[in-house]
């Protein structure tokens, strides 16, 4: 097996994992993601990346207080939000809608059941773990972009141990909160989260899997 293999078993192997088990994940294990992830490429080698990680009852209390108040506050993200999904980018993130929905039995147009469902990222999937990811406001949106590199980077790392992961811009809506929570500089911008543990094989929301584009619809070749 090649390196391509193997790294294409690792992406294709990878989902978005939304319940877990209540297994920790041994802290060397953790340390061997972080290992990995970190010789992603950044803009001048900046390593804009920082993370605040839970384990145990700092899990438990933050997931405790993230919902409280997520249920009651509005989103105030520190890194806008896009603007909207226009065409297929849109039918991209309905489909993926559609398809969570479907596979916990919630019927299309139950409000109720899919706002619980969406109340779930709140209490990180029932994780043990929790990574909460910023880069410094100073290197603006190019710091994010190097960021981004690296979530990539951690939860293939992740699967790889076998163990599972959501990157969730959603806790993101929650800045002020996770910033007070955990003592976060203002001049760190938190930018998501990365729940992670042992997924749970049987729960129905692990049951599914998105689409991909095909490699001719992502290439615009240029000849001449």
């Amino acid at each position: 097996m090649t390196g391509y293999d193997t790294l294409l078993d690792l992406l294709q192997a990878r989902f978005s994992c939304r319940a877990y088990l209540n297994t920790p994940v041994p802290q060397d294990d953790i340390n061997k993601i972080v290992a990995a992830a970190r010789h992603v490429p950044s803009w001048c080698n900046a390593q804009p990346w920082q993370l605040i990680i839970t384990q145990g009852a700092a899990t438990e209390t933050f997931r405790s207080a993230l919902f409280e108040v997520a249920s009651q506050t509005p989103p105030a993200p520190d890194l806008p939000w896009p603007e909207g999904y226009p065409g297929i980018y849109g039918d991209r993130r309905r489909a993926c809608g559609f398809q969570l929905y479907d596979a916990v039995g919630i019927e299309k147009g139950d409000r109720a059941a899919s706002g619980a469902q969406m109340m779930e990222n709140y209490k990180l999937f029932g994780a043990p773990h929790v990574a909460i990811v910023t880069a410094p406001r100073a290197l603006g949106p190019y710091g994010a972009m190097d960021t981004g590199g690296f979530v990539t980077a951690f939860c293939l790392a992740a699967q790889a141990l076998g163990i599972a992961s959501i990157p969730q811009a959603a806790i993101a809506a929650q800045a002020s909160f996770v910033r007070s929570h955990f003592d976060i500089p203002e001049d760190a911008m938190i930018l998501c989260a990365i729940s992670f543990g042992y997924a749970d094989p049987d729960h129905r929301a692990n049951s599914f899997r998105t689409a991909r584009a095909e490699v001719e619809d992502i290439i615009d070749w240029r000849d001449t």
